[in-house]
């Protein structure tokens, strides 16, 4: 096995890991690898609101828009589409984006083509809902983890490889101990959310720290027992956590949750799913994770489906987890409702 931190990453630590050199993880996991030569990540999220079916067919048409400025210069090396139904009855269609470089983003976000648009009086009256969400951690701010012996999702398709097996995982704190400034530093979060109202349009500024998950899980090519196993018993005890953190995160210290289903280009669901959750620190998420009965359940479920199973999984799982600065986050909210994404915590 191996640290899941890489090498050009490691320091010498000031604070200790949860686990001792001789601790063996009780299934294997792997994490990205970039080159050495990539300092910060992107992540866009650029989401379409709707409702009600007479609004549908435009919110496809905007996402589609979306999705076509990806392919101008300097568009981004990867991106998944998505869906979900937000607790007000909104549908909300994303496009996740992904660049290895934040002046590359830049340069898309300055082409006319995508500038113009975005800034068109149109979004605000068009009976639609707009948003971003850009997130740019450096690499010493956030970790992968994967619970597949192949494959990459997310930002570690643009990270582009995986490590072998690694060794920080399957014990509470593992999520920490796999972010590099975490040798170092406690991440405490500082600040608060800010926001600045405008016509039509809700600019959210965040705070120190501030962490995001994306969270995903693959069940495509389950069968027989599995499928039973990750339909019947794993996925509702998944949805009722999810719920609860989007209904009843905020004093828990989750601002906001979306559970989404990933979709193809024509918009027909996948049988893939993700959650994506913004938290006031890693603190608070640890705290959820560890304590809350929601993810006890969670974790439960999913030791008794991975003992059951052993050798013969075929479900897929992973995550991606980001410590912010506040300089490395941007949400912007056009004609959304009031409890979308970031503007809820605010």
């Amino acid at each position: 096995m191996e640290s899941a931190i890489d090498k050009h990453l490691m320091c010498p630590r000031t604070r200790n890991r949860r686990i001792d050199d001789g601790y063996t993880p009780p299934f294997p996991a792997w994490v990205g690898r970039a080159d050495a030569s990539i300092t910060q990540f992107v992540m866009g999220y650029f989401g379409v609101q709707s409702k009600g079916e007479g609004q549908l067919g435009a919110a496809c048409a905007a996402l589609r828009q979306i999705v076509a400025s990806f392919a101008l210069g300097d568009g981004p090396q990867h991106h998944d589409l998505s869906h979900y139904v937000d607790a007000a009855g909104y549908d909300n269609m994303l496009a996740i984006a992904y660049w290895d470089d934040p002046a590359a983003l830049a340069r898309w976000e300055a082409n006319p083509q995508v500038a113009d648009w975005w800034g068109s009086d149109a979004r605000g009256s068009d009976g639609l809902g707009y948003f971003r969400e850009i997130l740019t951690p450096g690499v010493e701010r956030f970790e992968t983890l994967y619970a597949m012996p192949e494959g990459l999702v997310g930002v570690g398709v643009v990270m582009g490889t995986r490590s072998d097996e690694i060794q920080e995982h399957g014990y509470w704190g593992g999520m920490r101990d796999r972010i590099p400034l975490s040798q170092t530093d406690a991440m405490a979060p500082a600040g608060a959310l800010v926001a600045d109202e405008r016509p039509s349009r809700v600019v959210i500024k965040g705070h120190e720290n501030l962490t995001v998950i994306r969270s995903g899980q693959d069940w495509s090519e389950t069968v027989d027992k599995e499928r039973e196993l990750y339909l019947g018993e794993m996925e509702p005890v998944l949805r009722e956590g999810m719920n609860f953190l989007r209904d009843e995160g905020l004093p828990v210290g989750c601002y906001s949750n979306r559970y989404m289903q990933h979709i193809d280009a024509s918009g027909q669901p996948l049988e893939k799913s993700f959650s994506v959750s913004h938290w006031r620190s890693l603190a608070h998420l640890e705290r959820w994770s560890e304590s809350h009965p929601t993810h006890i359940e969670i974790f439960g479920t999913f030791m008794r489906m991975v003992q059951t199973l052993q050798a013969e999984l075929k479900w897929k799982g992973y995550h991606e987890v980001s410590v912010l600065r506040a300089e490395d986050q941007r949400y912007e909210y056009i004609n959304c409702h009031a409890d979308t994404g970031l503007m809820r915590g605010a």
